[in-house]
């Protein structure tokens, strides 16, 4: 609700307002805060994604449509778009 909240307010001064969600990442960040159980299922369901080589989302994944965002992609506001390789779709 925040990103359509932000979109409105910031939408009338032409900002658009996007929230971009990464899949889980392989990074320091992920594991320690994650139990064992947790790191099993997450590599577990990384092997099943479709779309990726380890199913963990890289950075080189993101960034594309970042710059989209940026630049053609300024009238997309509002939304929480997901870049996961299907990982939300298990």
């Amino acid at each position: 609700h925040y990103t359509r909240a932000a979109a409105k307010e910031f939408g009338a001064r032409g900002i658009s307002v996007t929230a971009v969600g990464p899949g889980p990442m392989d990074t320091p960040f992920f594991y320690p805060a994650e139990g064992a159980d947790a790191v099993a299922y997450h590599k577990t369901a990384a092997a099943l994604s479709p779309f990726s080589k380890t199913g963990l989302t890289d950075i080189e994944d993101v960034v594309p449509f970042i710059r989209h965002l940026v630049s053609d992609g300024w009238w997309i506001t509002g939304q929480t778009i997901l870049i996961n390789g299907g990982y939300t779709t298990k």
